[in-house]
Protein backbone atom coordinates (compact mmCIF):
# COMPACT_ATOMS: atom_id res chain seq x y z
CA UNK A 1 0.00 0.00 0.00
CA UNK A 2 2.65 2.45 1.11
CA UNK A 3 4.63 1.43 -2.47
CA UNK A 4 1.15 2.80 -4.29
CA UNK A 5 1.08 5.81 -2.34
CA UNK A 6 4.76 6.96 -3.28
CA UNK A 7 4.85 5.56 -7.00
CA UNK A 8 1.24 7.99 -7.12
CA UNK A 9 3.22 11.04 -5.57
CA UNK A 10 6.12 10.45 -7.90
CA UNK A 11 3.95 10.38 -10.86
CA UNK A 12 1.80 13.83 -10.07
CA UNK A 13 5.29 15.12 -8.81
CA UNK A 14 6.61 14.30 -12.96
CA UNK A 15 3.72 15.35 -14.77
CA UNK A 16 3.82 18.70 -12.44
CA UNK A 17 7.58 19.11 -14.20
CA UNK A 18 6.71 18.18 -18.08
CA UNK A 19 3.85 20.61 -17.56
CA UNK A 20 4.94 24.15 -19.46
CA UNK A 21 5.89 27.07 -17.25
CA UNK A 22 4.77 30.04 -18.44
CA UNK A 23 7.59 32.43 -19.59
CA UNK A 24 7.09 36.35 -19.59
CA UNK A 25 8.51 37.92 -22.68
CA UNK A 26 8.84 42.12 -23.93
CA UNK A 27 9.67 43.36 -26.78
CA UNK A 28 7.78 44.78 -29.70
CA UNK A 29 3.81 44.09 -30.43
CA UNK A 30 3.41 43.95 -33.57
CA UNK A 31 0.31 43.76 -36.01
CA UNK A 32 1.18 45.30 -39.36
CA UNK A 33 -1.81 43.61 -41.46
CA UNK A 34 -5.47 42.50 -40.40
CA UNK A 35 -5.22 39.23 -38.60
CA UNK A 36 -1.15 39.01 -38.10
CA UNK A 37 0.61 39.39 -34.95
CA UNK A 38 3.87 38.77 -34.05
CA UNK A 39 6.02 39.51 -31.06
CA UNK A 40 9.47 40.39 -31.23
CA UNK A 41 11.81 40.05 -27.92
CA UNK A 42 15.58 39.24 -27.42
CA UNK A 43 15.31 35.92 -28.52
CA UNK A 44 13.44 36.48 -32.12
CA UNK A 45 9.98 36.97 -33.31
CA UNK A 46 7.29 34.88 -32.15
CA UNK A 47 4.43 34.38 -34.31
CA UNK A 48 0.85 34.96 -32.54
CA UNK A 49 -1.78 34.97 -35.27
CA UNK A 50 -1.27 34.95 -38.80
CA UNK A 51 -4.71 35.91 -41.35
CA UNK A 52 -6.58 32.94 -41.57
CA UNK A 53 -5.26 30.87 -38.10
CA UNK A 54 -8.28 28.79 -36.87
CA UNK A 55 -7.03 28.99 -33.19
CA UNK A 56 -6.39 32.88 -33.73
CA UNK A 57 -9.49 34.07 -30.66
CA UNK A 58 -7.86 31.17 -28.17
CA UNK A 59 -4.28 32.97 -28.24
CA UNK A 60 -5.18 36.44 -29.02
CA UNK A 61 -8.18 36.25 -26.06
CA UNK A 62 -5.40 38.30 -23.45
CA UNK A 63 -3.43 40.34 -25.72
CA UNK A 64 -3.60 43.82 -24.44
CA UNK A 65 -4.99 46.41 -26.42
CA UNK A 66 -2.46 48.81 -27.76
CA UNK A 67 -2.19 52.85 -25.65
CA UNK A 68 -2.70 55.28 -28.45
CA UNK A 69 0.05 57.55 -26.87
CA UNK A 70 2.20 54.52 -26.99
CA UNK A 71 2.10 52.73 -30.88
CA UNK A 72 3.44 53.68 -33.94
CA UNK A 73 0.47 53.38 -37.31
CA UNK A 74 2.46 52.31 -40.09
CA UNK A 75 -0.19 51.03 -42.28
CA UNK A 76 -3.41 52.72 -41.58
CA UNK A 77 -5.04 51.52 -38.22
CA UNK A 78 -2.19 49.15 -37.78
CA UNK A 79 1.24 49.13 -36.25
CA UNK A 80 3.32 48.02 -33.43
CA UNK A 81 4.19 49.11 -29.75
CA UNK A 82 5.98 47.52 -27.03
CA UNK A 83 4.49 45.19 -24.41
CA UNK A 84 4.94 42.90 -22.28
CA UNK A 85 2.98 39.30 -22.20
CA UNK A 86 2.88 36.05 -20.19
CA UNK A 87 2.93 33.18 -22.47
CA UNK A 88 3.32 29.43 -23.14
CA UNK A 89 5.75 29.28 -26.44
CA UNK A 90 6.62 26.44 -28.93
CA UNK A 91 9.90 26.81 -29.28
CA UNK A 92 10.20 24.69 -32.24
CA UNK A 93 7.92 26.41 -34.10
CA UNK A 94 8.90 30.03 -32.54
CA UNK A 95 4.85 30.82 -31.97
CA UNK A 96 3.07 31.95 -28.83
CA UNK A 97 0.93 29.16 -28.35
CA UNK A 98 -1.07 30.84 -25.22
CA UNK A 99 -1.11 34.29 -23.71
CA UNK A 100 -1.73 34.30 -20.00
CA UNK A 101 -1.70 37.86 -19.12
CA UNK A 102 -0.51 41.10 -21.22
CA UNK A 103 0.30 44.69 -20.34
CA UNK A 104 1.48 47.56 -22.99
CA UNK A 105 4.65 49.31 -21.94
CA UNK A 106 6.10 52.64 -22.86
CA UNK A 107 7.57 52.34 -26.62
CA UNK A 108 11.07 53.99 -24.66
CA UNK A 109 11.65 50.75 -23.27
CA UNK A 110 11.51 48.40 -26.16
CA UNK A 111 14.01 51.61 -28.01
CA UNK A 112 16.05 51.61 -25.06
CA UNK A 113 16.83 47.87 -25.01
CA UNK A 114 19.87 47.04 -26.98
CA UNK A 115 18.65 43.39 -27.65
CA UNK A 116 16.03 44.12 -29.78
CA UNK A 117 15.78 44.33 -33.43
CA UNK A 118 14.38 47.76 -34.39
CA UNK A 119 11.03 47.68 -36.16
CA UNK A 120 10.81 48.45 -39.91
Amino acid sequence: MMYRTIAALLMLAASCLAAPAAEMRCGWLENPTPGNWWLTDRDGSWTLATQGDDYRDEVMDKVPPFDEAQYVATNGNYGYGCACLSVDVDKVETRIVRVHSGKTIPLTKCEADKTLKRVE
